[in-house]
């Protein structure tokens, strides 16, 4: 286990890194705000879903959930069709105008991080994104049957979409 004054600074260091949020937030369209850009990369990731399955995903309220995608939605960048399982339900998709306004957000962000980055080795942005995952997942499993701390299997990801089982924590992708 690491020292109590490693584990202060990583708390500064990670208060910091709302300067780096806020330049990716300067870098979105107007009409795509963070929400938006969120529903989007999902959508493309993970193939078309039921909106519970979104917002579990996006690890907020259904509520907020339903705001970012009437978002997308009125601006054509996913469609919502009926669900054949459960015609109450509608299933997301991302249209290719949602994919072009994607494309055009990761571009963005790969030109931001490669203006701000230039003095970085490939070796060093790897380790980065390494340990930033390793952090994130460290942080994945809370409550009852997740994975011990530091020993995040994914597991606690395989949770069916309609499933009652609250042993599972909302872990964002």
């Amino acid at each position: 286990m690491a020292a109590r004054s490693q584990y202060e600074e990583l708390a500064r260091q990670l208060s910091a890194i709302g300067a780096v949020k806020r330049g990716l937030a300067r870098i979105l369209p107007p009409e795509c705000p963070g929400g938006s850009a969120a529903v989007l990369a999902l959508l493309s990731q993970h193939g078309e879903m039921r909106i519970s399955r979104l917002a579990e995903l996006l690890a907020v309220d259904m509520s907020v959930t339903s705001r970012h995608v009437a978002h997308v939605a009125e601006r054509g960048w996913i469609e919502r069709s009926p669900d054949p399982a459960d015609k109450r339900s509608r299933i997301l998709r991302l249209t290719p105008a949602g994919q072009d306004v994607l494309d055009d957000l990761n571009r963005r962000t790969t030109e931001m991080f490669a203006h701000h980055l230039q003095e970085w080795s490939d070796d060093e942005v790897g380790r980065l994104n390494t340990l930033l995952a390793r952090l994130r997942d460290s942080f994945a499993c809370r409550g009852p049957g997740g994975c011990a701390p530091g020993k995040h299997s994914g597991e606690c990801r395989s949770r069916p979409v309609d499933s009652d089982d609250d042993s599972y924590t909302r872990t964002p992708v």
